[in-house]
């Protein structure tokens, strides 16, 4: 089979993007590119605002660094070549580009949904044995969780990509999607492609089953600990610190499991495009919003931070 996928390593491939609403393309350039520099600087800002402030020196930021990071990171995998195919005449990307990109990509979405579901985890351990929280969330173990979220990352993404390079390209070579997404891969193909398309289906759906597993594991602790705590301002406490993490975890999950839990038949060109560009352009945007405006520690450390810098730069 890899023989046949060796022909296609130096061919170009042809990204349509949006071309089929060409009076759209520069009020989406600006669209996209307002949402990039604010996910960009609201990522940056959140992983530096962690970084500097001592109080904010715990597992559950640890890890919300992290996912700050793998926001970043994926967003500037696939936006920088949307910007560019929504601009250029010639939307073009080599095959060995589009491979890369769709490796980092995968990596960093599925790193991300591990991560989501170790924060789970954390938030129950903070909850149900707050005194033992340090004790029972050492460290090594957040810098372990962090290790195996990014290696299976990896581990998936590198099957996933390594059966994509077999396959042959033929034809005019055109993705019809403004990145190297991997129903728009498959559909460009001339192989047969049952083999990846079973295989995506069985790694999507294990990673998310086994993600929401521990998420509602962790939660239904959570809330039975919850509904037992005797003062309803420890319960309103408690609520608070979860509200931000299950937002982002209700968008996240919510396009992944419509773009590649169900049969990719089943999904409109159209609406995997608009799904990609959530999960790609705008989550990354709102989860350092999520997380800073419905938490208190964040807002409390904006705050002091702005404080100091005025009162550092008198006029």
């Amino acid at each position: 089979m890899l023989h046949e996928g060796n022909q296609s390593t130096d061919i170009t491939f042809v990204l349509l993007g949006f071309s089929e609403y060409p009076d759209l393309q520069v009020p989406l350039f600006l669209i996209f590119l307002t949402i990039y520099a604010v996910s960009v600087v609201g990522n940056l800002s959140m992983i530096l605002l962690i970084r500097i402030n001592p109080k904010l020196h715990t597992p559950m930021y640890f890890f919300l660094s992290y996912l700050s990071f793998l926001d970043f990171c994926y967003s500037s995998v696939l936006t920088p070549k949307l910007l560019e195919i929504l601009v250029v005449e010639i939307k073009t990307i080599s095959f060995m580009g589009c491979m890369m990109q769709f490796f980092f990509g995968c990596t960093f979405v599925i790193t991300g949904m591990f991560m989501l579901a170790v924060m789970a985890y954390d938030r129950f351990v903070a909850v149900c044995n707050p005194l033992l929280y340090t004790v029972a969330m050492p460290q090594k173990l957040c810098a372990f969780l962090v290790a195996g979220c990014c290696i299976w990352g990896i581990v998936c993404s590198f099957v996933l990509t390594y059966f994509l390079m077999a396959l042959s390209f033929c034809g005019s070579h055109i993705i019809k999607h403004f990145g190297c997404e991997y129903s728009a891969l498959i559909a460009a193909s001339c192989s047969d492609t049952s083999l990846n398309l079973m295989l995506s289906f069985i790694i999507s759906t294990f990673n998310e089953a086994s993600s929401l597993l521990i998420i509602l594991a962790s939660y239904v602790f959570l809330v039975v600990t919850i509904i037992k705590m005797p003062s309803t301002g420890g319960l309103r406490k408690a609520f608070s610190t979860c509200a931000s993490h299950l937002t982002a975890i209700t968008i996240f999950h919510g396009i992944i499991l419509l773009l590649y839990c169900m049969p990719q038949s089943k999904n409109p060109l159209l609406l995997v495009k608009v799904a990609t560009v959530l999960y790609a352009v705008v989550i990354p945007m709102l989860n350092p919003l999520i997380y800073s405006l419905r938490n208190k520690d964040v807002k409390e450390a904006v705050r002091k931070l702005i404080n100091t810098k005025l009162l550092s730069h008198p006029t």
